[in-house]
């Protein structure tokens, strides 16, 4: 692959993330512009804390284990270079992962493992299938 086309297509993907950044900003969502800048990074804590803790069986710990090693991967079944898609096949392999995490464990330990926003964490729980979140985990 031509080295001077993944430049660009990197290049790209970051002044896009960046633009959606600022436009987050503008529209007075700085809060969720910050979040967008440490999603990724907060998964990774998230599930590394799981995976450390007693309270998460072990079929859980594994599908933690083994959606980290595929987050982690640099084999993908969509590129990370391409813009937006590139990132869709590990936000599924992600979101799967959480929601069968979820049914298996308690919210509150999951919450207990989120560095970012509550109203972020909020989202992904109801994405990730809780059907309400309990008002203490708020």
């Amino acid at each position: 692959m031509d080295l001077g086309l993944v430049a660009t297509v990197v290049v790209a993907v970051i002044l896009l993330w960046s633009a959606v950044a600022l436009i987050l900003v503008i529209a007075g969502k700085r809060w969720l512009a910050r979040e967008l800048a440490v999603l990724v990074p907060n998964v990774a804590r998230l599930f590394a804390g799981l995976v450390r803790d007693p309270r998460v069986d072990w079929p859980s710990k594994i599908a933690l284990g083994l959606a980290s090693l595929w987050l982690a991967s640099p084999i993908d079944l969509i590129p990370d270079f391409i813009p937006v898609a590139g990132s869709l096949d590990d936000a599924i392999v992600a979101a799967l992962v959480l929601r069968f995490v979820l049914r298996r464990t308690d919210p509150a330990v999951l919450r207990e493992h989120w560095h970012g926003d509550t109203r972020v964490f909020d989202r992904i729980l109801r994405m990730a299938g809780a059907s309400e979140v309990p008002p203490a985990l708020r």
